[in-house]
């Protein structure tokens, strides 16, 4: 197990979508080039400015994020352009989530992911290294 380094992303008019596969790829490991598979050797990730976040097209009106609440008839439906308003960090986790591997390390790779609506983060102490997406 090797180091886990720090990462800083600024999401200021960033895409959701590529900005998630870099996400991914950074908390997966695939950066480095002592990556295999089954290691754990990715990297901690924080995001902040996701208030600022964009989407291409028409996703706003016409994406759909959906749950259920267990009960019958408790699917309940959320526009993008909505949940993007309300909670900004959630869009960027749902998008995240998406691209990890679906198996046991999913869990524990999307905790090494904090995202923040604003500059302001309660990770100083951490060495972050700014990172260009």
């Amino acid at each position: 197990m090797t180091d886990k380094k720090w990462f800083l992303i600024d999401a200021k008019d960033k895409v959701v979508g590529r900005l998630a596969t870099r996400i991914a790829t950074i908390l997966i490991g695939k950066n480095k080039s002592s990556f295999r598979p089954g290691a754990d050797n990715g990297d901690f990730v924080v995001v902040v400015n996701s208030d600022s976040l964009k989407f291409t097209g028409n996703k706003l009106e016409h994406k759909f994020y959906y749950r259920n609440t267990g009960h019958p008839g408790g699917l309940r439906s959320t526009k993008a352009g909505d949940l993007l308003k309300d909670n900004s960090p959630e869009v960027l986790i749902k998008a995240v989530k998406g691209m990890l591997p679906k198996n046991k390390w999913q869990n524990k790779l999307l905790t090494r992911l904090r995202v923040y609506n604003s500059t302001i983060h309660p990770h100083t102490a951490q060495k972050l290294e700014s990172l260009e997406v």
